[in-house]
């Protein structure tokens, strides 16, 4: 996996160009991700939980980047976020469980 930091920023410029293209398209899906991830019978820590799980189920990594980065921000521990990993992992076996190494990665290079 690339650098966390890099992958945020890729993210970045490819939600721009996509904005330039179809700048209404781009705008409805940012709400739907904002207002998806708002507090609710889940917290936004645990959305962002749930986001690192998936990012490991369907072996996004800038998803892990940008999931990782907001459930630290949220307050998520190392350990909350590695167990999510471990359910990733059961329900996607052995790839699934390779590629939490990216997640590991991103908490050491966003934590500091």
């Amino acid at each position: 996996m690339r650098n966390s930091k890099e992958l945020l920023q890729e993210i970045q410029n490819t939600m721009n160009s996509f904005g330039k293209v179809n700048p209404a398209a781009m705008e409805g899906f940012q709400k739907f991700m904002g207002a998806s991830k708002e507090d609710g019978a889940l917290s936004k820590k645990v959305k962002e939980i749930i986001g690192v799980a998936l990012s490991v189920s369907k072996q996004c990594e800038w998803c892990v980047a940008l999931h990782v980065k907001n459930a630290l921000e949220e307050g998520a521990t190392k350990e909350e976020i590695m167990e999510a990993c471990l359910v990733a992992s059961m329900m996607g076996g052995g790839p699934s469980l390779m590629f939490t190494a990216n997640v590991l990665k991103s908490i050491k290079e966003l934590a500091e």
